[in-house]
C-alpha cells in the first residue's frame, strides 16, 4: 500500500507506541506499507521469525519491524518492537481506516458508460468499474478495486473480499488486516458465487479475457494471466501466479507460492503442490505429468490380478 503522504519514520513510531526503538534516521521518509512479499523501496515491512530475518532485511523495503537487532542488518532502518506482527497490524489500521457504508453504490465511484448494475449490486468506495461491463444481482465489489470494460460478473460473487491470513497465538488467530487491492482486467467473466480476495497489501490482479466458471476461490495476492480458462469448484491459494493461456479446468486445488507457467493445462480434480512448468500437462494428486499419471493409475488397477498371479506361482513352488 501507497501512503497518502509520505511520513516519516519517529511519526510511525509514535503511531505504533512508546515502546518501539529505532535503530537508524528517524527523519528518513516512508512511502508504504507491504508484507515481504510485496515490498519496494521506501516501504516499511515486519519480519518476527528468525528463519526470516535474512529475506526481510535483504529484501527492497527501507524500514523493517523487527524483534531484535541482528547482526547485518543490510543497511535498513530498524523499528525494534517486542510484537512486530501487532505493530505492523497497528500501522494498516491506521492508514487504511474501515468506513461504513450506508449506500448501495459509493457516490464517489466510478462507473464507466454503458455498465449496468443489476439490483442489489453493492460497490464500495474507491472503486472504478470500465465500459459495458454487467454486473448482476448481489454481487459485492470491495473498496479498492479496478475493473476493465466489458466485464460480466454472474450473481453473487465476491470481488476484493478480505484475505485470509492469521498468525497463530497460544489462546487465539490474529488476522493480518488487509490494505491492499483487487484489479480485473478487460473482457473478463466471473461465474457465480466465486471469491477474489484483495491483496494483503499489493494487488490481486485478473489478466484480460480471462473467463471463471462458478464457485472458484482465488486468494490474495494472486496475479492470473491473459486468457486463463478456470473451471467450477476450483480453489486457488495466495500469492500464487499464473501465467498467460493456462487451462485449469474443474475441481482442481493449487497450493501457494507456486508458479504455473504460459499454456500449462491442469486436468479436473488435481492438487497442485509445485510450481508447473509453461507447456505441461498434469494430473492427480499430488499432480505430475499426465501420462505419467494415467499409466500409474493403469498400473495400480491391475495390482489385484497381478497379486493373484504371484500367489498362483508361489502355490505352484
Amino acid at each position: 500500500m501507497v501512503l497518502d503522504k509520505p511520513q516519516k519514520a519517529i511519526d510511525l513510531s509514535r503511531i505504533i507506541g512508546n515502546h518501539i526503538e529505532i535503530q537508524g534516521d528517524e527523519n528518513a521518509i516512508v512511502t508504504g506499507i507491504n508484507e515481504i512479499h510485496m515490498v519496494v523501496p521506501g516501504d516499511i515491512t515486519f519480519v518476527d521469525h528468525p528463519k526470516y530475518y535474512e529475506k526481510a532485511l535483504a529484501s527492497q523495503a527501507h524500514f523493517v519491524i523487527i524483534d531484535k537487532i541482528p547482526e547485518n542488518t543490510f543497511g535498513k532502518i530498524l523499528f525494534i518492537s517486542d510484537d512486530p506482527f501487532r505493530d505492523y497490524v497497528k500501522l494498516v489500521k491506521h492508514f487504511r481506516v474501515f468506513i461504513p457504508q450506508d449506500a448501495f453504490v459509493h457516490p464517489d465511484a466510478n462507473i464507466g458508460e454503458g455498465t449496468i448494475l443489476q439490483p442489489g449490486v453493492f460497490v464500495g468506495r474507491n472503486v472504478t468499474i470500465g465500459k459495458n461491463c454487467v454486473i448482476h444481482s448481489n454481487v459485492s465489489i470491495y473498496d479498492h478495486t479496478t475493473m476493465g470494460d466489458n466485464v460480466v460478473i454472474q450473481s453473487n460473487s465476491v470481488i476484493g473480499g478480505e484475505a485470509f491470513y492469521f498468525k497463530r497465538r497460544e489462546t487465539h488467530w490474529d488476522k493480518l488486516e488487509s490494505c491492499g487491492s483487487t484489479i480485473i482486467g478487460n473482457d473478463v467473466e466471473i461465474g457465480a458465487l466465486c471469491t477474489i480476495d484483495k491483496g494483503v497489501s499489493g494487488a490481486t490482479e485478473i489478466g484480460d479475457g480471462c473467463k471463471l466458471d462458478n464457485h472458484i476461490q482465488v486468494g490474495h495476492d494472486t496475479v492470473i494471466g491473459k486468457h486463463v480458462l478456470i473451471g467450477a469448484h476450483s480453489a486457488i491459494a495466495g500469492v500464487t501466479k499464473i501465467e498467460d493461456h493456462v487451462l485449469i479446468w474443474g475441481r482442481v486445488s493449487i497450493n501457494k507460492d507456486l508458479t504455473i507457467g504460459k499454456g500449462a493445462t491442469i486436468l479436473a480434480t488435481s492438487s497442485v503442490d509445485k510450481s508447473v512448468e509453461a507447456g505441461k500437462v498434469v494430473f492427480g494428486a499430488p499432480a505430475i505429468e499426465s501420462r505419467r499419471a494415467w499409466r500409474e493409475l493403469a498400473a495400480l488397477r491391475r495390482l489385484p490380478e497381478a497379486l493373484e498371479e504371484i500367489d498362483m506361482l508361489k502355490g505352484k513352488l
